[in-house]
């Protein structure tokens, strides 16, 4: 056997835990690391000190993680409180953004006195249809024949009826000028059957558009002015008016055509009467008009005009001229003026006379952008 040659001390010996076994050497004494608390929610951890054997790794038998600074967990109960109030102000935000919406919808709509309507292309509002009945020529009978007149006016040629449109409620009316034109007094007659005198505000001969004025009314309703540049071929349409004299009458029919040059006479004295109209000196004759070079119900005389009309198949007759064409919301989109009458070119006598679905009407946005001119009574 070979002993060993060993000196003295090479391997440190350990001392015994009493069974004869020799112990491990005991872990280096550390202190252990207490978190840092600052306020609610935030903890510090301080960086791993010279005296943490383990910090950075693993010491004998351990498993890498032993002394790590491990990150403590935030308390829950501040978590709970600092989502509640984020939760809650997002609700405010939502909650006073819709009623900032609505307030600001609200007081739009409080401060449009409708003062900006009368350019063209934009809405005056008045009485419009229900919701209910809209769409509907029942609807829009309902809610617009309060709004047509049937205006009488007399002068030297006798005597001639027509409509009108009443637009504000102390009794501004629009109608045709060829309707009032050398009138020495008119009188106006309500859906109600209320009669009232009016005068003569402005007239403008170019655009056959005339602005009269009830003395003394307050109170009544009035139409909604729409647009007449969304107007399309084959939108359905309703007409009012006091044809022959016949109050509230309504017709139905469609958009036929759009800008037809329409000429109509200038003067009160052109033509075949005075106007549009039924009884008197000048009743039972319709106002002339030109449209493709052919002259129609009449001589339209020399002093003429032209303007871009309309069409419509809805029924118009003697009367209906300075009446409402309306759409199915209830908006006005023009001022009938003009129609054609087989008994005109026939020679036939009264019984054949009647519209034959040949109407036109001067577009709402011209009667808009002249609106202003008309108030300041000027004339032409």
């Amino acid at each position: 056997m070979t002993e060993s040659q060993r000196p003295s001390g090479e391997y440190p010996m350990y001392p015994s835990y009493g069974n004869g076994d020799a112990s491990y050497p005991p872990p280096p004494s550390y202190q252990p690391v207490q978190p840092v608390v600052t306020g609610p929610g935030t903890t510090v951890w301080p960086a791993p000190g010279a005296a943490d054997a383990y910090s950075g790794g693993a010491g004998h038998g351990g498993d890498g993680l032993h002394g790590l600074a491990q990150p403590a967990p935030e308390p829950s109960a501040p978590r709970r409180r600092a989502r509640r109030p984020v939760a809650l102000l997002a609700a405010v935000a939502i909650a006073a953004a819709i009623v900032g919406g609505g307030t600001a919808t609200v007081i739009g709509q409080l401060t449009d006195d409708g003062t900006s309507g009368t350019a063209a292309g934009s809405v005056i509002p008045g009485t419009t249809v229900s919701q209910s009945s809209k769409g509907t020529v029942s609807g829009v009978a309902a809610a617009l024949s309060p709004t047509i007149v049937e205006i009488g006016a007399t002068s030297t040629a006798g005597q001639s009826t027509g409509s009108g449109v009443v637009i504000t409620s102390d009794g501004e009316i629009v109608t045709n000028n060829h309707v009032v034109a050398g009138a020495t007094s008119i009188k106006v007659t309500l859906s109600t059957g209320k009669t009232y005198t009016a005068e003569v505000v402005g007239t403008d001969a170019d655009k056959d558009l005339a602005l009269i004025k009830l003395q003394g009314a307050s109170g009544l309703k009035t139409a909604t002015l729409g647009d007449s540049s969304k107007v399309a071929v084959g939108d359905q349409v309703v007409a009012i008016g006091s044809p022959e004299g016949l109050t509230g009458t309504v017709t139905s029919g469609i958009v036929s055509a759009l800008d037809r040059d329409v000429t109509v006479a200038k003067d009160s004295d052109s033509g075949s009467s005075q106007g549009q109209g039924q009884g008197g000196q000048g009743g039972g004759q319709e106002w002339p008009f030109e449209f493709g070079g052919q002259q129609f119900n009449g001589d339209t005389g020399d002093s003429t005009t032209t303007y871009k009309a309309i069409q419509t198949d809805a029924s118009l007759n003697p009367g209906n001229s300075g009446g409402a064409l309306i759409n199915m919301n209830g908006e006005i989109i023009g001022i009938n003026s003009a129609m054609y009458s087989a008994s005109s070119s026939s020679g036939s006598g009264s019984s054949s006379a009647g519209s034959v679905g040949l109407g036109f009407a001067i577009p709402v946005n011209t009667l808009k952008a002249d609106l202003d001119a008309l108030r300041a009574g000027n004339s032409s």
